[in-house]
């Protein structure tokens, strides 16, 4: 399964210990990560402004995701009514590179629930689906 994790599920990831970094490690491991700069640099930017992480493990995890993910190159953004510009490119990324899912803890994004072909859904519902406890696509 190829699998876009957004900013905010990979900084939960190496933040804390729990659900997120379980699905890196799942998604890392068994499937394929899919990823690209605009998020690589929202990225760095969250986990040194917000998480005050130092300098070297920021850099270590940006290289983790490079290595272990695929790079997906930005193409025309989609119209997508949402109100942070920011996750546009984002978006735009996940579609580009066929993501079978779209993870984000992003409520506005959970909302629409999907953008063209490409399901929109919680870390939790990646984890019940990885799990087979809930079906692919099925939202709760």
């Amino acid at each position: 399964m190829r699998i876009f994790l957004d900013t905010n599920v990979l900084a939960s990831s190496i933040a804390t210990r729990g659900l997120c970094s379980e699905l890196l490690e799942s998604v890392i491991h068994d499937h394929e990560l899919l990823t690209c700069q605009p998020l690589l640099q929202e990225l760095e930017r969250v986990l040194a402004d917000k998480f005050r992480l130092p300098e070297p493990v920021v850099g270590g995890f940006l290289g983790l995701l490079k290595t272990e993910g695929r790079v997906i190159e930005s193409q025309k953004p989609p119209s997508i009514p949402i109100k942070d510009a920011d996750d546009i490119p984002i978006l735009a990324c996940a579609i580009a590179g066929k993501a079978d899912v779209f993870v984000t803890g992003d409520k506005e994004l959970l909302d629409l629930q999907t953008i063209g072909n490409l399901p929109i859904i919680s870390p939790r519902q990646l984890w019940l689906q990885l799990a087979g406890l809930e079906a692919p696509g099925k939202r709760k």
